[in-house]
């Protein structure tokens, strides 16, 4: 099982680079570059999440999200008006209670938040993406991989602009520590560090290929072997996708519930791995 593993972490790290930097060889066009790097104003955001993860049989799970996203707005901070809404879903695999993989589709609406613009209000985005967790005990906490490749198509708020692809190759390293427990298990409350980087090519991908880098802490609450709660803080910085010399940031206030409804005959137990994520 640890040669599966490690030959399976092996395959995703080939195929990973591969793609980018076959993205990144495509043909370029020329951008005029700040002579230095300039960040743009930090911005502020809230997201609320769900996480479902739903027992189909022994291996297979169907994972089952929603987001909501809002932008701030110039009188309101952190709640100003919705900027984007995501139902993410996949059918998942679960391999052992160390790793699982999961295939799905994403339907995102983004909503215009520039508050001047006279462009529409609303366009989708549309995603493919697949997923490769791994899980590794440490004492008492958890520690957890992730690999997510995207394929997506965007579109601009301009009236009949044409769909953009881009590929999106995310990782993130997170562990989960109890606090008031030598364990995970119902009425513990943990705290959650994590990393992400997200890197992204394609022909629009000139001189930007750092979409995103996101630090995190949440703090959690495991109320049943079914139910958790949490909420945390995000720092995330990003190169602007038309000019790699403008950085993007924000800080983003992130509220979870996850959910893990088993209508399997089976002893009601908190799952041992950390799907939903």
């Amino acid at each position: 099982m640890k040669t599966f593993r490690r030959h399976i972490v092996k395959l995703s790290f080939l195929m990973l680079f591969a793609l980018f930097f076959q993205g990144l060889a495509q043909e370029k066009e020329a951008v005029e570059l700040p002579e230095y790097s300039k960040y743009k104003d930090l911005g502020t955001k809230t997201w609320i999440n769900t996480y479902g993860n739903i027992r189909i049989s022994k291996r297979l799970f169907w994972d089952a999200q929603t987001h909501l996203r809002l932008f701030e707005t110039e009188a309101t901070p952190f709640f100003g008006q919705v900027a984007q809404v995501y139902n993410r879903h996949a059918i998942g695999y679960i391999h052992s209670k160390y790793f699982n993989v999961r295939l799905g589709g994403v339907l995102r609406l983004n909503f215009n938040t520039d508050e001047t613009s006279t462009d529409r209000n609303l366009v989708p985005e549309w995603r493919i993406w697949h997923q490769y967790q791994f899980a590794q005990s440490l004492a008492s906490m958890m520690i957890y991989h992730r690999i997510r490749i995207e394929h997506r198509w965007t579109q601009s708020f301009v009236e009949n602009s044409e769909y953009i692809f881009r590929n999106r190759w995310r990782y993130m390293f997170r562990m989960k520590i109890p606090l008031n427990d030598h364990k995970l298990k119902p009425k513990t409350l943990y705290v959650a560090p994590e990393a992400e980087l997200i890197m992204q090519s394609g022909k629009a991908v000139v001189d930007s290929p750092m979409e995103d880098l996101r630090l995190t802490t949440t703090l959690g609450y495991i109320l049943t072997p079914r139910l958790t709660v949490a909420a945390g803080a995000m720092y995330s910085q990003g190169q602007d996708l038309k000019n790699g010399g403008y950085y993007k940031q924000s800080w983003a206030m992130r509220f979870h519930v996850y959910f893990s409804p088993d209508f399997r005959k089976v002893k009601n137990k908190l799952p041992e791995i950390h799907l939903t994520d």
